[in-house]
């Protein structure tokens, strides 16, 4: 059994477990080897599957909304990858934090849960954890729905991404785990994230980061977080091999992404036009959780999409 750190969580994901209908979410625990996943899912087990993938600093909270508007017609399940959200924090001396990693734990989860055909809505983080599970089981993927999730080096701003580049040349400096702890991980800098780039920064719901900050105040958490920021080199490193995927097996696509996202630009989203040539393209007028903002037109998108992808 793994050693984990304190946990303390929101009373508000503290849900128990229902019986499932297309109406109603359910929360619920996976136990994968030793690491107890949280995760939240809705919808008939019997229709078509959507994983959803989540970004950072975020968890599946962030897809609340979106599985409620689609389980009338598609079973939705969103994990929390150990550490984020409701998870559990196992103790890095005895879990390795790295995508890898994550992607093996997420990848057993679902074989655990028997979803073996589903479609994929990967944003952020989910990118390189949904791209390690489509590389080694691409017979598995129906569909990709992709916001703001890159698979390309000129996706990658490198003027927000400067302090996470300065990690990757330089290591871990006390001076600058500071700076990130400070800047990124502090309320403000959470805010900002959910804020920056929308039409309408005081509709978006302040539960989103202080839920967030809640997860990161947790000891330790730091160390662990920044250290994934390190092994985020590792991502960008697996790029070709991730566009490789893209070019010989040829999913279906539905891309939405956020234009105003200060992470992840547009020119990231024009690198899938290259590599696929079934991609229903959209850009969108909002930040980086596009979700928060055109959560309905996201929902409507992938109607059209889903419902097309099966019906064939």
């Amino acid at each position: 059994m793994y050693k984990l750190l304190s946990l303390t969580l929101p009373a508000a994901l503290l849900a128990t477990t229902t019986s499932l209908s297309a109406a109603e979410t359910s929360y619920g625990y996976e136990t994968v080897d030793g690491v107890e996943i949280f995760f939240r899912e809705a919808g008939n087990p019997e229709n078509p599957a959507v994983v959803l993938l989540h970004g950072f600093p975020s968890s599946s909270h962030q897809y609340r909304n979106l599985i409620d508007d689609l389980s009338d017609e598609y079973y939705l399940i969103a994990p929390d990858y150990p550490s984020f959200g409701a998870s559990s924090f196992p103790s890095p001396d005895v879990y390795e934090y790295s995508f890898d990693n994550i992607a093996e734990t997420v990848d057993a989860f679902l074989e655990q849960k028997g979803i073996d055909q589903f479609s994929m809505f990967i944003q952020d983080y989910g990118a390189p954890v949904g791209f390690r599970i489509a590389v080694e089981h691409p017979e598995k993927i129906e569909g990709l729905i992709i916001q703001n999730g890159n698979a390309y080096e000129e996706g990658v701003n490198p003027d927000t991404w400067e302090p996470i580049i300065h990690l990757w040349e330089n290591g871990r400096e006390d001076k600058h785990d500071q700076f990130i702890i400070d800047n990124v991980f502090s309320v403000e800098g959470l805010r900002w994230q959910y804020t920056h780039g929308t039409r309408n920064p005081d509709a978006i719901l302040p539960d989103n980061w202080l839920l967030d900050h809640q997860f990161l105040s947790r000891p330790g958490m730091h160390d662990v977080q920044i250290g994934l920021f390190y092994d985020y080199r590792n991502n960008v490193a697996k790029y070709p091999e991730w566009q490789a995927y893209l070019r010989e097996h040829q999913p279906p696509a539905l891309v939405v992404w956020a234009k105003n996202d200060a992470f992840f630009p547009v020119p990231g989203a024009e690198g899938y036009l290259r590599d696929l040539k079934d991609v229903d393209y959209n850009i969108l007028d909002t930040g980086h959780f596009a979700l928060e903002e055109d959560g309905a037109l996201i929902a409507e998108k992938m109607r059209g999409f889903l419902g097309k992808l099966h019906a064939e």
